[in-house]
């Protein structure tokens, strides 16, 4: 879908690779400027999965003959992402004002935590800082414990390398038509406070407390996970009364009086405590047999390595094992059509020559 686009990554953490990442699975010609040695930051090595399909450069940006390198591959892109605090790309010259002048039509995207400006802006900071800040983790786990949701998937991924690139393909589209370009400013604050818009429609509806355990979706006895015999876990969400009913049906509750009460909120503990009793009471694999095609909304917690071998998983493709190391295929689909193999990632500066060479030639992004 994105053949004919050309993005510059400056090697950061990350939401920006990963932003970068799924462009490069769009179609997008992604080169990641590298630096020539690698950081020490524990997971960081030679070869990255978020590199995957995308093309390496090795430059020291603080080396004039590297700029100026750079800033000829700019005149054939048409999107840069960069991941560093506030002011750290115009002290080496790189600045939204300085590539804009180079490419007039360049969709410059910034990927920070707190946003280009504001008393925090420059600032360090990582995922549960943001999504703290931003309200996105208070509803994050069970009223009585500490709020801690899943590793990097609401802040750093979900309010920003998903935010950066709809705000890249957006501020894309734009160019094409002006041949203007513009700065995204993509920040994790704002994206996970955006994300916090359909619970908010709830609570403007009268169905979101600011306590917690005490809304539509954070304390009833069929919006949760339980721990069933053997240590495993399933999910529970049979919001509509329709699918409660089939619930209560497979686990022979249908007439008790208290069940029956689905949506009165001081039942809910001692519901949930009897639920728990009950799944606790067998293996994970009875209740899932139970529930097995019924519109109950029970489901299994799997781990990556367990969702590998699910049917439904195992049927469209999703994680895939390339050289050993275990990814999820690309996503959306367009047509039906099933996700080819993910792509090798490249080595740093694995592809600095043919680069060079390219703009020699003159070679474009088309």
């Amino acid at each position: 879908m994105l053949s004919d686009v050309r993005i510059i990554e400056i090697e950061a953490l990350g939401p920006a690779p990963f932003a970068a990442m799924l462009l490069a699975d769009l179609g997008a010609d992604v080169i990641t400027v590298h630096r020539k040695t690698a950081s020490d930051v524990p997971g960081k090595g030679e070869s990255n999965l978020l590199d995957r399909g995308k093309r390496s450069i090795a430059l020291d940006l603080k080396a004039p003959e590297d700029v100026s390198a750079l800033k000829a591959l700019l005149k054939t892109a048409d999107g840069l992402i960069e991941g560093f605090r506030p002011g750290v790309m115009e002290r080496l010259g790189l600045g939204p004002d300085e590539c804009l002048a180079v490419q007039p039509r360049l969709v410059y995207g910034r990927m920070t935590g707190w946003g280009q400006d504001g008393p925090k802006a420059r600032e360090a900071g990582h995922d549960l800082n943001y999504i703290g800040l931003s309200g996105a983790l208070w509803y994050a786990s069970p009223a009585g414990t500490a709020p801690f949701p899943p590793p990097t998937l609401v802040g750093d991924i979900g309010g920003g390398a998903l935010y950066l690139v709809i705000g890249m393909l957006s501020a894309l589209l734009k160019a094409r038509t002006t041949g203007q370009g513009t700065v995204v400013d993509a920040a994790i604050v704002d994206g996970s406070a955006h994300m916090m818009n359909l619970l908010m429609s709830l609570r403007a509806a009268g169905s979101f407390n600011t306590e917690r355990g005490h809304s539509l979706l954070d304390g009833p006895h069929w919006s949760r996970t339980y721990q069933c015999g053997d240590g495993l876990y399933l999910s529970v969400q049979c919001l509509e009364p329709k699918f409660y009913r089939i619930f209560l049906e497979r686990l022979e509750l249908e007439g008790d009086s208290a069940f029956e009460q689905q949506f009165e909120e001081a039942l809910w503990p001692d519901l949930g405590s009897k639920l728990a009793t009950l799944f606790g009471s067998q293996p994970r694999a009875h209740w899932l047999a139970l529930f097995d095609g019924s519109d109950a909304c029970v489901g299994p917690v799997l781990s990556p390595d367990e969702a590998v071998t699910d049917p439904h998983m195992a049927a469209r493709g999703v994680w895939q094992d390339v050289d050993g190391r275990l990814q999820a295929a690309a996503a959306p689909r367009f047509d039906g059509k099933k996700p080819a193999p993910a792509p090798e990632s490249p080595y740093r500066g694995q592809h600095t020559d043919e680069i060079l060479a390219e703009l020699r030639g003159g070679a474009s992004a088309r």
